[in-house]
């Protein structure tokens, strides 16, 4: 395969080190959903306890459930004894009265409510436990890979475990198909029964662009967190857990999530349908093809790399015919420092063989010459 090198007008007048970085959490994750990118795995796939950070797929399935017209925010649920007596975080909900699903949501959400959980999941599947059927099933749905769900509450039990990595796709999942319910993550307070409590989430409204998600705790996992930030374009994910104290939770959350945001320089490379290389095709009516961007091309670059950045097109030529539009035809190659990342390049246009005796005289031609 020939290697081109692409030269591009771009130069960058800083260069920042990006230092090592290191959590005090057990677990940790943090992703550039604008890239795709994974900026820090620490032990993503181990098991951990998701305390009530479960409650995100209890969310999630609620979510589910109101897309496709199955449950809607106004129906109402009976709050059952076994919720109504359950312990730790409340909504307050009372015994034997009916709350709306959007309220029981916002009990969930901002309140982190255990009875509000309970409630949803007896409301949507009959009982509990067959509610954490239906969460195993969408995390399955999901891709989650090293979780498994027997409570709607994040209560300590058996065989109740995830990952730092399965709750960030939990939480991309979230965000990118309910963008507009994902909004409820973002209230600052909510009462009910005439009691108010605040928005868990330590960062909302202490950090710029936070808008979810969730926080967790245990004696055996510690403190947790799932958070998303949006500026300037990127947004990233963050989750850990393993925290000791829940200042120290806030603390390593703020540090994270801005190393994240100012180590690295966000690029846009190429936007879907620009023409990044121009190629020779070997007995096709047009003697050139365009190779374009399938999609939007971008990557967060490390500062202290942008100075041996290189931008190569990988690409054997001349590229036989017929060509349908589409056909993956090359790859760009963007290195810096260790890492490389490659994108497919594609077709522009259908190009068809020339005829017979075209065919021909251009071989002849391409053999005396060298070009077709």
């Amino acid at each position: 395969m020939q290697k081109y090198i692409v030269k591009f007008l771009i130069i960058f007048f800083f260069s920042t080190s990006v230092q090592a970085l290191e959590s005090v959490a057990k677990e940790a994750y943090l992703i550039d959903l604008s890239t795709g990118q994974v900026l820090l795995d620490k032990n993503s796939q181990n098991q951990t306890f998701p305390s009530s950070m479960t409650k995100m797929m209890t969310v999630l399935v609620a979510f589910e459930k109101l897309s496709k017209g199955l449950i809607s925010l106004d129906q109402q649920f009976l709050v059952s004894k076994k919720a109504w007596k359950m312990g730790g975080s409340k909504m307050f909900v009372e015994v034997d009265k009916k709350v709306t699903v959007e309220d029981l949501l916002r009990g969930i959400i901002v309140q982190s409510g255990n009875d509000s959980s309970i409630v949803i999941a007896e409301g949507i599947s009959g009982s509990e436990e067959a509610f954490a059927g239906e969460m195993n099933l969408l995390a399955q749905k999901i891709g989650l890979k090293g979780t498994n769900f027997v409570n709607s509450s994040g209560m300590p039990a058996e065989n109740h475990y995830t990952t730092a990595r399965d709750l960030a796709i939990i939480a991309e999942y979230t965000i990118k198909n309910y963008p507009e319910l994902y909004k409820i993550y973002a209230e600052d307070e909510f009462t009910f029964s005439g009691i108010t409590q605040a928005n868990r989430n330590p960062l909302l409204g202490d950090s710029e662009g936070n808008d979810g998600l969730k926080t967790g705790y245990t004696a055996k996992a510690g403190y947790g967190y799932v958070g998303s930030s949006e500026r300037n374009g990127r947004r990233l994910i963050l989750v850990f857990n393993g925290a000791q104290s829940s200042k120290q939770r806030k603390q390593e959350a703020n540090r994270l999530m801005e190393w994240g945001f100012t180590n690295f320089q966000y690029i846009e490379f190429f936007k879907r349908g620009d023409v990044v290389f121009e190629s020779d095709t070997w007995l096709g009516k047009d003697k050139k093809v365009n190779l374009v961007a399938p999609n939007d091309l971008s990557l967060a670059v490390p500062k202290a790399h942008l100075a041996d950045m290189q931008i190569i097109v990988q690409v054997n030529e001349p590229i036989s015919v017929p060509i349908e539009a589409g056909d993956i035809l090359g790859q760009l190659k963007i290195s810096h420092g260790k890492t490389e990342t490659f994108f497919d390049l594609v077709s522009e246009k259908d190009i068809k063989q020339k005829n017979f005796f075209s065919r021909i005289f251009a071989a002849l031609y391409y053999l005396v010459m060298g070009s077709n």
